[in-house]
């Protein structure tokens, strides 16, 4: 008597392994140690910008495949967060200083600026009981240095002058004759004295300069 046999049971291989998907964490530390490098160049660093910024992101993508199991580089992909987080803020710091400094020089040029147009009232002043004096006078500028010389047979002499731009002062000198006297010079800009000098006896000179 024949008996029937029973069914054969194939047996199905099991399904291989998913490789772990190591890429991004991968090129997130890449990205973030390349980008940490060049943030501590000036100028050149700004290309760092977009190198520790995408370097954060995958660092971060990559970390969450580790947790979830889908990757096996879970401290490189940390590595390379960290990497980009301090490379940002290099980034940062930089474009501060940047900011600033461009903040400063905008500051210095409109001081520049402010002051190529700005006026001074420039009053020279001669006073003493000589009979007359030898008065010789300049200014300092943006314009240039003009001299100048007058006779005073009376006092006080006064000369007023209006400047513009980058004043940077003058000079004022007056001289006694043979008969001597006391002779004093005395400058003020915009009615603040800046300068002022006494000088007595024959042929001396009360000068006044350097304010």
């Amino acid at each position: 008597m024949t008996y029937p046999q029973p069914p054969q049971t194939q047996h199905q291989p099991p399904p291989p392994p998913v490789p772990p998907q190591n890429g991004l964490g991968t090129a997130g530390f890449v990205l973030g140690l390349v980008g940490l490098l060049f943030s501590f160049l000036p100028v050149i660093g700004v290309v760092a910008w977009p190198l520790v910024i995408l370097g954060l992101v995958l660092g971060l993508v990559g970390w969450a495949r580790a947790d979830r199991g889908r990757a096996t580089n879970k401290g490189l992909a940390i590595a390379g967060v960290a990497l980009s987080a301090v490379g940002l803020v290099v980034c940062v710091l930089w474009a501060a200083v940047f900011t600033k400094a461009a903040s400063d020089v905008s500051t210095a040029l409109d001081d520049l600026d402010a002051q190529a147009n700005k006026e001074a009232v420039l009053v020279y002043e001669i006073t003493g009981d000589v009979p007359s004096a030898s008065i010789t006078y300049s200014t300092h500028g943006d314009g240039g240095s003009a001299m100048n010389q007058e006779e005073a047979t009376t006092l006080p002499w006064t000369k007023e002058l209006t400047v513009k731009g980058l004043f940077s002062g003058g000079t004022l000198s007056a001289s006694t004759g043979a008969e001597g006297g006391t002779v004093t010079c005395r400058i003020t800009v915009d009615g603040v004295e800046k300068k002022t000098a006494t000088a007595s006896g024959p042929f001396s000179m009360a000068s006044c300069s350097n304010f």
